[in-house]
């Protein structure tokens, strides 16, 4: 009987330490909202055009999909987006032009790469497509395998299409300062989580992955200040830079595999 009190006694606590671990978070997420606000707006610029156009040869078409990362929020000039910067440096790269497609939105969950891939424009067979998403999918607490599900079906139809993908698994969430503690310590638990199971899901389908955490996590957890825009949440040009020179060498890396397989890419510089 003692044992039977004990028990309801600790269980009890645990209870009670669950729902004020809960009220905290809770109060903790609401700060982060007011301390990031929506100083960017909700749209990004529009980089879509052909790069390096006086390059020889045909463009290649590259295609963008994805959240607000993706779409270049928090750029302040085309050139600087994420799309920006990626086709910049694959025409630098391949001595071509380089026609950027974004289809990425702001706000963007997994989810919502579905209907991305169905506004693809009729006629064009991209050359690669780049899809980096995760964050508001952290943030909204959508579950993990879910996500990672929604992610491989965007790399499944697009690869049933012979489009080569590179997939930026989700960044590290732990990086964002406005974000107060306990909160951004579970925020970059989940965002690892997340990228882990993105990083399986996407390889499987056929997809080539990058980890954003491992390749430009350190330098946005050591240098906030240059690496964030003015929110501290999303990428500034610099932030953007970096991320767009962990990804560059594996788009290259897909398009010449398809040259070789399929002699898609034509002439290399």
């Amino acid at each position: 009987m003692q044992g039977t009190r004990t028990l309801i006694r600790v269980s009890g606590g645990a209870v009670i330490l669950t729902l004020l671990a809960r009220t905290t978070l809770a109060r903790q997420a609401a700060v982060a909202r007011r301390r990031i606000g929506k100083p960017l707006g909700e749209d990004a610029l529009d980089a879509d055009r052909v790069w390096g156009a006086r390059r020889r040869g045909a463009p290649l078409h590259l295609v963008l999909l994805g959240d607000s990362i993706a779409a270049g929020l928090g750029a302040s000039r085309p050139k600087e987006t994420l799309g920006g910067r990626l086709a910049k440096g694959i025409s630098r790269a391949l001595d071509r032009p380089v026609h950027l497609h974004t289809l990425a939105q702001v706000g963007s969950e997994s989810s919502a790469l579905a209907g991305q891939v169905a506004r693809l424009p009729r006629g064009l067979r991209p050359d690669a497509a780049v899809i980096v998403v995760g964050g508001n999918d952290v943030t909204h607490r959508r579950p993990v395998m879910r996500s990672a599900a929604h992610l491989a079906e965007a790399v499944r139809a697009l690869r049933e299409r012979g489009i080569p993908v590179i997939v930026g698994t989700c960044p590290d969430l732990a990086a964002l300062r406005p974000v107060p503690q306990p909160l951004r310590t579970l925020a970059g638990r989940l965002s690892r989580r997340l990228a882990f199971a993105q990083a399986r899901e996407a390889a499987r389908a056929g997809g080539v992955v990058v980890s954003l955490r491992a390749t430009v996590g350190p330098v946005f957890l050591s240098r906030p200040e240059e690496m964030f825009a003015m929110d501290r949440f999303h990428p500034s040009a610099a932030g953007y830079r970096r991320t767009a020179e962990a990804l560059i060498p594996a788009i290259i890396q897909a398009l010449h595999a398809v040259r070789v397989d399929g002699d898609r890419l034509g002439p290399v510089g």
